[in-house]
């Protein structure tokens, strides 16, 4: 039997290409004392993938070329030599793209099925659900009655920011591509509002929506929209900087918005990565797997099917075509 892996084969300039990517068949790992040999049931794709395909200066190391990407995943136990662990556990981890993972088992985490649909360890309950707590709760900090605006709403990040600015009393205004999205942000997520960036009318459209202005702007993704949202910015507005994926595949430093409203209205803009608040981890599982629990907080998938398709749907992260959070499914899920 062979480990299927998709291989980073050369750094991409600008928007990454399959002529970036090599898919091997690989040797088996063999499992020694303390190890764990895991099959990738899904593969979550996310934006921060197309940082660490390059090797410029960045917060984690990028991947080496002619080793796999970089990844989170849901897979289940085949081998067990690690008493933590035993065949048929379900686990969070990070092993990638590939079709089998071995690790010690350090940061594996059992999964409780009948507590929410495994796939959810990589999206809602997992890495971009806590992104969207910490960066909301801990650096937005909401109050009753304010006005969170966010990006990219129907997507893996804000579609729960939003959905916790409403369980915090907050109006919710979401912002996305297209008409569909929209209407699945406001009709299935709960959102106040939702705006299409698209439109030839998009600033007008966002000041109906916030006619109190903007006390939270949670940034995902940059561009015309960071530039539209700080015309509308309150004073004392605090705006969780997550991303910037219009920027991701950039070779020119791209022209930004003029900052003077940051200043005019002593707005708090602070970068955060999620990894630096692990300890926020417990908080955030009791909490959102409450909400889920109780039908607070929805969410959609947009899964691929095949290992060796994973290339080409990472593209759709940048084009905007992913509706809802985007996994590819490496295997099948025995739980569904």
């Amino acid at each position: 039997m062979n480990n299927q892996q998709v291989l980073l084969r050369k750094r991409p300039v600008g928007r990454p290409t399959a002529d970036d990517f090599e898919i091997v068949d690989s040797p088996m790992p063999a499992v020694a004392d303390g190890g764990v040999l895991r099959r990738t049931i899904y593969l979550s794709l996310d934006p921060y993938m197309r940082g660490r395909m390059s090797d410029g200066p960045s917060y984690a190391t990028p991947v080496a070329l002619g080793q796999p990407m970089v990844g989170h995943t849901v897979s289940q136990v085949l081998d067990s030599r690690n008493p933590a662990f035993k065949p048929g556990d379900f686990v969070a981890g990070y092993d990638g793209w590939q079709e089998y993972g071995l690790s010690n088992g350090v940061g594996l985490r059992v999964l409780d099925r009948s507590a929410a649909p495994i796939s959810t360890a990589v999206g809602t309950l997992g890495m971009p659900g806590m992104t969207a707590y910490v960066g909301l709760l801990d650096i937005g900090q909401p109050k009753p009655d304010e006005t969170v605006v966010v990006s990219a709403a129907s997507g893996a990040v804000g579609s729960v920011v939003g959905q916790i600015a409403r369980i915090k009393g907050c109006r919710a205004v979401g912002v996305a591509g297209s008409a569909a999205k929209c209407d699945y942000v406001i009709n299935e997520l709960g959102f106040d509002a939702c705006v299409n960036y698209k439109e030839q009318d998009f600033l007008s459209q966002l000041r109906a929506a916030c006619p109190q202005g903007v006390d939270i702007y949670f940034e995902n993704v940059g561009g015309a929209v960071f530039a539209a949202v700080l015309k509308l910015l309150n004073v004392n507005a605090r705006i969780p900087l997550c991303g910037m994926i219009a920027d991701y595949n950039a070779t020119d430093t791209p022209p930004g918005p003029g900052l003077r409203p940051l200043l005019v209205k002593r707005a708090l803009i602070k970068g955060f990565i999620v990894f630096d608040h692990n300890d926020r981890a417990a908080a955030f599982l009791r909490d959102c797997t409450t909400w889920l629990r109780e039908g607070k907080l929805k969410y959609r998938e947009d899964i691929v099917d095949g290992l060796d398709r994973a290339p080409a749907a990472l593209l759709k992260l940048f084009d905007g075509e992913n509706f809802g959070k985007l996994l590819v499914r490496v295997s099948p899920d025995p739980t569904r």
